[in-house]
């Protein structure tokens, strides 16, 4: 196993949680929608993958939205994208702190969002400093947070276990036509692959962008060309809301 999966482990109840973060306050790393809703910290975990495999919406109108999954479980499937993912044990994504007051609320409101086809996972959390005129990564001068994620279990219900479903080209073509209470399937994806560029790290997830691809030949060019322009002026702002809320925080705390 790697060393992040060795040290991500799943909790008993729903008041572990407490015994990860002694002073009450709770760190919740996102790697989907959250990435663009400011003001988080950005970074990595190590030993997860990102993948579209997590199903959501109806039979009528179904959807796929982004899990992690343990870099040592993902190895035994057949991923046609396997090669995108070879020389990387990263998952680049943001992190939120939410002080003590907030703690319990917060982390029962996750439950209740999150719980359905996730499981909780306490793992390592790096934070970087961004420098986007130059593309790198810094590491922070803070080590390591301790950090809650959901990841979605290949035991849960909503997970695709048929290989066929995770095809990219099927992901894609799901994607295209899904919609839903929080808006169209191809947003979310737009969404995250704009909020995954503008990090400004050189964070573009492999498997994201091959499938805005995919889904940008489905729906044919002007209209898959406006809801990019729109992601990305979406994700700006957000990026750059969540650099002005960052000021002044310490990750030691």
């Amino acid at each position: 196993m790697s060393s992040a999966a060795n040290e991500a482990q799943e909790p008993t109840d729903g008041r572990t949680w407490r015994q990860y973060f002694p002073k009450g306050d709770l760190w919740v790393f996102g790697y989907g929608s959250l990435i663009w809703k400011p003001p988080p910290h950005y970074g990595y975990i190590d030993g997860y993958v990102r993948r579209f495999w997590q199903a959501r919406g109806t039979p009528e109108q179904p959807g796929r939205v982004v899990t992690v999954i343990e870099r040592d479980f993902w190895e035994t499937l057949d991923d046609p994208l396997a090669h995108l993912d070879a020389e990387t044990t990263r998952v680049w994504g943001a992190a939120y702190h939410i002080p003590a007051s907030h703690a319990e609320e917060v982390h029962d409101y996750l439950d209740v969002r999150e719980i359905d086809g996730y499981s909780v996972h306490y793992t390592p959390f790096h934070p970087v400093t961004t420098t986007a005129s130059t593309n790198t990564d810094q590491p922070g001068s803070t080590s390591p947070i301790t950090c809650m994620v959901y990841i979605g279990q290949p035991t849960n219900p909503q997970f695709l276990r048929d290989s066929a479903r995770r095809e990219p080209q099927d992901v894609a073509e799901v994607i295209s036509r899904g919609h839903g209470q929080s808006g169209k399937n191809t947003e979310y994806l737009y969404l995250l692959e704009k909020a995954l560029e503008g990090i400004g790290l050189g964070t573009a997830d492999g498997h994201v962008t091959d499938l805005v691809k995919r889904v940008r030949e489905i729906e044919g060019g002007g209209e898959a060309r406006r809801e990019e322009e729109k992601a990305e002026r979406d994700v700006r702002e957000a990026l750059a809301e969540g650099a002005e809320g960052r000021k002044d925080v310490d990750l030691s705390e």
